[in-house]
């Protein structure tokens, strides 16, 4: 990536603002760096020489610290603004991230969810010290170096020849150990991403390793993880350190040079005191912004290399999107009958269709349920009604409107999903149900004892305040399915998708989603339902046989249609 990436000020508009504004900051620092060298040469020369007191100077004095107090201002209103711009950028680049990751699915990422996730947040998080220090002072670098090379050339063209000689040495040197550095943090980024899918693929089986009695195998492997991870950043730091005192030196040397020439010729009489002064002032003025660019470069690697990594997701077209046509408004699912015809879906990395040739009707109010052998693709039948997958072959039809046109926002404010893995928010037991909606006390309570819910909080110490902590955690996941299962019954969405709702629950919770089936179809919605058990089987109104197949034919390409939209 490089240093000012386009691709950044398009996709974060809080981005160009910042660069704005920081240039403008720039070039005002570069003129109270200037003010402040010839202020205060021409404050000190005469007293040095003895030409003039303190107090026939009082005039530059004043004006130097005026300069001095500008340039303050100056920094902490850099400062300021780099931070909240940096906090809404990276809160602009998530958003974009998550939005492209839903559009694309599970099945169309580049790259494992569990990497997206932790790109998602740490890696972006890292974008931060490129905002705040290393962007102002490379703007600053644009600005201050060329003033102060052009005041030192007014006056004095051997001591500018002396810079200009001297100065591209840094940026040299910079070349060098940035493709270092980087490589280092390409490797940091990694043994991040994968230390942090790691986890996440570990907390989404503690249950089963538990009831397995291996918990604690996976230690030594995370525990490996950690010790690369470490290593990784020991190394990128090792490495900012030389670099940062490698350019210490090269400037340190360079500034030195100025100096023994002015030296020379103020001691030989071919230059005044006042303008040595400023030229000696005014050198590491002009060396300082591109030894910080230098320094800071170091801290915003590990950013550079999330934000390239971001790009290349985003860059990502999601399938059959089409720029020019408009995406409609669902239609009701109280009146709507959907219908799902000749579908096939690649399973991905098989030569497999999962499921294969599938035709199925949902019609209001009916109960369906797909069976099938393990693998054939129920799931993923379900997920390509929710609008989570696309389908390789065949169309989804609600009311003859393909649901590739339809927006993605209608469409799932009619859909509850029940999925098996169920994710909860933070919060109380209480808002897990609600989603922070005003329900009556009195149909939380008939919801909760139809799931068996109720039992479940009035063990809990808090009863219905009880925290519940991030994806669930603090509830056994039957518990989190008699959640999602009370959330699906106080609900009023048309559509429910149970997807293996008796998963994590025994007979007792068995006899409970079958409650709740019957109580969805008493209210009139529509329930699709991915069931092996033949209790689930017997209690649907349809039962449709899924299957799987080989893919033996090339996957014909789709027309063109309207991209998923999002809700925000």
């Amino acid at each position: 990536m490089r240093p000012l990436d386009p691709r950044l000020l398009r996709r974060a508009r809080s981005a160009r603002r910042y660069v704005v504004l920081t240039a403008v900051l720039g070039g005002l620092t570069a003129g109270t760096v200037v003010a402040q060298a010839l202020l205060l040469a021409h404050a000190l020369a005469p007293v040095v020489t003895g030409a003039a007191g303190l107090a026939d100077v009082r005039g530059p004095l004043t004006g130097l610290a005026v300069v001095l107090v500008a340039r303050a201002v100056l920094v902490g209103l850099q400062e300021r603004w780099a931070h909240r711009s940096a906090a809404r950028a990276v809160a602009e680049l998530r958003e974009q991230v998550v939005r492209h990751a839903v559009a694309l699915g599970p099945r169309g990422l580049p790259e494992d969810p569990a990497a997206v996730a932790t790109l998602a947040t740490r890696g972006l998080d890292a974008l931060e010290p490129y905002f705040v220090r290393y962007l102002p002072q490379l703007l600053l670098a644009a600005t201050v170096t060329p003033a102060g090379l052009l005041v030192v050339l007014g006056l004095d063209g051997v001591a500018a020849a002396t810079i200009a000689l001297t100065l591209p040495l840094v940026p040299l040197f910079m070349w060098l150990i940035g493709v270092m550095t980087q490589q280092v943090a390409d490797r940091r980024l990694v043994a991040m991403t994968r230390l942090g899918g790691h986890v996440l693929d570990l907390l989404a089986g503690v249950p089963t390793l538990r009831a397995l009695g291996r918990e604690r195998s996976p230690a030594v492997r995370v525990r490996e993880l950690g010790e690369a991870h470490r290593r990784a950043t020991l190394d990128t730091l090792r490495v900012a350190f030389l670099s940062g005192m490698v350019l210490e030196l090269l400037t340190t040397l360079s500034v030195a040079l100025v100096a023994v020439g002015v030296g020379f010729r103020l001691v030989h009489g071919h230059l005044d005191l006042t303008t040595a002064l400023a030229v000696l002032v005014l050198a590491p003025e002009v060396y300082l912004p591109l030894r910080q660019v230098g320094a800071h470069f170091h801290a915003s690697t590990d950013g550079l290399a999330a934000a390239s990594r971001t790009f290349a997701l985003l860059d990502v077209p999601i399938p059959g999107a089409s720029p020019v046509a408009a995406a409609r408004p669902a239609p009701d699912l109280r009146r709507a009958t959907v219908r799902v015809v000749g579908l096939d879906v690649a399973a991905p990395g098989r030569s497999l269709l999962a499921p294969a040739g599938l035709d199925l009707v949902l019609r209001p109010g009916r109960v369906v349920a797909l069976a099938g052998a393990n693998g054939s693709g129920k799931s993923t039948a379900a997920a390509v009604v929710l609008g989570l997958v696309a389908p390789t072959r065949g169309r989804v039809l609600v009311d003859d409107v393909d649901l590739a046109h339809v927006d993605r926002r209608t469409w799932w404010r009619q859909v509850a999903w029940v999925p098996q893995r169920t994710t909860l928010e933070p919060g109380s037991v209480l808002d897990a149900v609600t989603r922070g909606r005003a329900v009556a006390p009195d149909a939380v309570a008939a919801a909760a004892r139809l799931t068996g819910l109720a039992d479940v909080v009035e063990r809990r110490p808090g009863g219905w305040l009880s925290a519940v902590g991030q994806g669930g955690s603090g509830l056994s996941l039957g518990e989190r399915q008699r959640v999602a299962l009370t959330r699906a019954l106080l609900g009023d969405e048309p559509l429910v998708v149970l997807d293996e709702p008796t998963a994590h629950l025994d007979a007792d919770g068995e006899a409970v989603v079958l409650r709740a089936v019957a109580r969805l179809r008493d209210q009139g919605r529509t329930v699709l339902l991915v069931a092996h058990r033949p209790a689930l089987l017997t209690a649907a109104d349809d039962v449709v046989q899924v299957r799987s197949a080989p893919d033996r034919e090339p996957v014909p390409a789709r027309e063109p249609v309207p991209a998923p939209v999002v809700a925000p």
